[in-house]
């Protein structure tokens, strides 16, 4: 969204001319807009002493400015424009933060400065910062219709998923969006998740027709419409990218389409196609898995992943999919294999771990990740998520069983629980440690009262398993691992829309990831 915010003395002229101020030279025209901007009075001395600045701006000589503007402040400390003019002239010198509060204490004298806010709003947009908001609020009291203020106060609401506000202010940006792709698709993405679908597919398909050529943007419009249950019309929108060597990107979205058609031939070799295109795809063989258990063709399924482990034998999502449809085939024993597989080759997967809540302490030195928690411990020693962080991280160290650390990591979470018994996570890391412990009944009641907690754990249920086939207690297993397989396909499903947002989101941003 920069591309939107043109430099300050550029957008100052801009600004200066859409209030009509008085024709003439470059410097005039900033004088003009600088007394137009402030209901203070001057002398003649502090006019002179902005003319002289804004010549020395003219002629990019910043330093000159910024030492002549630092001077005449000190003698006119009340005037704006001037103070205005030094956060210009730092700006352009990348002094932001001295600039941002030039600008500050020049709104401090004239609330209604627009140099001032229009100064420090883009110094406050461009460093991601919501305080720019009260800022471009103000200056859309002053100015309603300003095209930039309105995609600033957009593209800053877009960050903080406040979608209602973003597509208000999108709509409102005018021409702006269609030089500033990364804006539609902000745009879009709002619109989507605020079910404005058709206005959704009008944004993007106005996007194409001013970029045809543009590869990304006809997927994005193919995209919206795939999302918004246009299969055909998205076909269309892809078939010209479909005559001649597709990427293998358009190739899966394309099978997508065919699917949702009801071409399900189509689909599948369209699908077969983009694995030759892309062969280290994981996405691609997930998305051929879950076609063939759509249509119950379980081991046509179980085939293309054993191609693709072939290739990518490293890979917990392809054991995680080949163990989803090895329960449909109901051969239970190969699927807990492949779910202990995955674990083993990607603990950080949801199943086989205990995930929410690492990311707060994930770190490549585990010790250092420790170090903080516990540090934090000192100050909070009933902080129960805390607790949960340091026997988590603890296991994650690998201790052995019985050891002093296995055992601080078990006192760790037992005492998170006692502290919050709903939080199921550290009943995951219990159950971890418990198992390794051999101790596989207490493995079983922290399972149980996880999934009681929350029955879409998919760590408890794992766990859960384990202990059971551990126990010798083998009679609910097949029924666990079709409820584990179930939340497999429903987590699916939720990466798969998410996909689809990730494409119309991003700027033609590859949908698989050859390293997993």
């Amino acid at each position: 969204m920069r591309g939107l915010v043109p430099p300050p003395v550029r957008r100052w002229i801009m600004l200066a001319m859409s209030v009509r101020a008085a024709p003439g030279p470059l410097c005039m025209v900033l004088i003009a807009f600088c007394l137009a901007a402030t209901p203070f009075a001057h002398t003649q001395a502090d006019k002179e002493e902005v003319g002289a600045i804004v010549t020395a701006l003219q002629s990019r000589d910043y330093a000159k400015a910024t030492q002549m503007a630092r001077a005449a402040v000190q003698r006119f400390p009340r005037n704006s424009q001037l103070w205005t003019l030094l956060g210009i002239a730092l700006s352009d010198q990348k002094s932001e933060k001295e600039a941002l509060a030039a600008f500050r204490h020049a709104l401090s004298i004239a609330p209604d400065s627009l140099a001032a806010l229009e100064g420090a709003a883009q110094i406050e947009y461009q460093a991601g910062s919501a305080d720019a908001m009260p800022h471009l609020r103000h200056i859309l009291q002053l100015r309603p219709d300003d095209p930039t203020t309105h995609a600033m106060l957009a593209a800053l609401a877009y960050r903080q998923k406040d979608c209602a506000t973003a597509v208000e202010h999108f709509g409102r940006s005018g021409t702006l969006l269609e030089s500033e792709p990364s804006a539609v698709q902000q745009y879009g993405v709002c619109l989507l998740q605020l079910k404005q679908t058709e206005k959704a597919i009008g944004l993007f398909r106005h996007d194409l027709e001013l970029h045809r050529a543009d590869s990304a943007a006809r997927r994005r419009l193919a995209a919206v419409q795939l999302e918004a249950g246009r299969a055909k019309d998205s076909l269309a929108t892809l078939a010209p990218m479909l005559e001649n060597q597709p990427e293998a990107s358009t190739l899966q979205l394309a099978s997508a389409a065919y699917e949702a058609a009801g071409d399900t031939p189509h689909a599948v070799s369209t699908l077969r196609q983009a694995i030759v295109r892309d062969p280290r795809n994981v996405d691609l063989y997930v998305d051929f898995a879950n076609i063939s258990m759509d249509h119950q063709s379980f081991q046509v399924g179980v085939d293309v992943i054993n191609s693709g482990l072939g290739l990518l034998p490293a890979s917990a999502r392809l054991y995680l999919t080949r163990g989803v449809l090895y329960v449909q085939m109901s051969e239970y024993d190969k699927a807990e294999a492949d779910f202990q597989k995955a674990n083993q080759l990607d603990p950080q997967q949801s199943i086989g771990s205990a995930a929410q809540g690492l990311k707060a302490a994930q770190t490549n030195d585990l010790s250092q990740a420790l170090a903080t928690v516990q540090a934090k411990l000192a100050k909070n020693p009933d902080d129960a998520f805390l607790l949960y962080l340091q026997a988590n991280i603890l296991t994650q160290r690998g201790p052995e069983p019985g050891s002093a650390e296995a055992q601080q990591a078990i006192q760790s979470a037992l005492k998170a629980v006692a502290l919050q018994p709903n939080l199921s996570a550290a009943r995951d890391v219990l159950a971890k440690l418990y198992l390794q412990a051999g101790q596989t009944q207490q493995a079983v009641a922290q399972c149980r009262q996880a999934l009681r907690d929350n029955p879409k754990d998919q760590t408890a249920l794992y766990h859960l398993i384990q202990a059971l086939r551990k126990s010798g207690s083998q009679k609910e297993i097949p029924d666990l691992l079709k409820q584990l397989a179930q939340l497999r396909e429903d987590e699916r499903k939720q990466e798969a829309e998410h996909n689809r947002y990730k494409l119309i989101e991003e700027n033609d941003a590859p949908t698989g990831n050859a390293s997993q």
